[in-house]
């Protein structure tokens, strides 16, 4: 009888253990949407990670490589942040699947300069529905981001940040899956009072700036642009944050431009976006405009234009960039 019990157990571990991939680190393996789905370790409701994660040293069994991740996910959910150069390095955190309904995977993407933590959706016919990054290690200095997904499978994300007189701001945002719309934003709550003026948050500020055309530039504290180094001279990274009409209208837009001429880099908006901006540098600033479709970033009244002055380096700055 014993024997009997014990070849039983026996053969539903192999079984068992025969059905999911041992590894997806190699670049040759052929897995389907099923095995990769069954490789992330289940998570338990209700789940909460901070962007301490982002820090966090991965082990290498749960490895993905690129290869395998982009049989399965289009690739330009990564190419958003790192660029179509970088291939970060990839690594399942765990799994959340809705009894006869989709899953959500949480997948940690990481280089040595830059490091996120998405959710990738299945829908129930284990096909790709929907990702996004859900935490990134470039944000603004003093703010910190959760993120949870509760029993109902509501995903939240929060940013807080600790004001100079000691006060702590957040900014709350829910979502939920939609299989026609992905991630839909349902809800957003902030503890930050409505007269108050926000801080512009710079995402690229410590970003290198070596490139001649790097730096700051604004014509005052609410309408500036930011430029850093691209992936190569020809690229340079840029963040715009503007005000019109005494705020009523605003705009926000960051990239990387390529360079067209000695003195003018152009942006153009990937995956069917029609927005492209010219940034043309002179000796003592920036002029920027808008030549087509920047809708998505900006109110409808007001558009990316306008001169802005070069500012000087900081101290800080300038020990950064030596």
């Amino acid at each position: 009888m014993n024997k009997f019990l014990l070849l039983t157990i026996l053969t539903g571990l192999f079984f068992s253990c025969k059905s999911k991939p041992t590894s997806l680190a190699g670049e040759d393996v052929k897995v389907d949407v099923h095995d990769f789905i069954e490789y992330f370790q289940p998570l338990r409701l209700p789940y909460q990670v901070t962007d301490t994660i982002l820090r966090r040293k991965e082990q290498e069994a749960s490895l993905i490589s690129h290869k395998v991740f982009t049989q399965l996910v289009p690739d330009s959910v990564l190419t958003k942040i790192f660029g179509k150069e970088l291939k970060p390095r990839l690594y399942a955190i765990g799994k959340v699947t809705v009894p006869k309904g989709e899953s959500y995977l949480f997948v940690k993407a990481a280089t040595t300069s830059r490091k996120a933590l998405y959710i990738v959706c299945f829908n129930k016919a284990n096909k790709f529905a929907a990702a996004r990054p859900i935490l990134y290690s470039d944000n603004e200095s003093g703010v910190s981001g959760i993120a949870a997904m509760d029993a109902k499978y509501t995903l939240t994300l929060t940013h807080q940040r600790r004001a100079s007189d000691g006060q702590m701001y957040f900014k709350k945002d829910a979502y939920i899956f939609n299989e026609d719309n992905g991630f839909m934003l349902i809800l957003t709550e902030s503890n930050e009072a409505k007269n108050r003026v926000p801080p512009i948050y710079n995402p690229i500020d410590t970003f290198p700036h070596k490139h001649k055309f790097t730096g700051d530039y604004a014509k005052d504290k609410r309408n500036i642009i930011s430029f850093r180094d691209g992936r190569d001279p020809s690229r340079i990274l840029f963040f715009v944050h503007f005000e019109k009409e005494e705020g009523a209208c605003k705009g926000e837009l960051k990239g990387e431009a390529k360079f067209i001429s000695a003195s003018t880099a152009r942006f153009r908006g990937k995956n069917g976006d029609p927005c492209t901006v010219d940034f043309t540098f002179g000796t003592a600033g920036v002029t920027m405009k808008e030549l087509e479709g920047c809708g998505n970033y900006r109110d409808i009244k007001c558009f990316f234009e306008g001169y802005f002055e070069r500012r000087a380096a900081s101290k800080a700055k300038g020990k950064k960039k030596s």
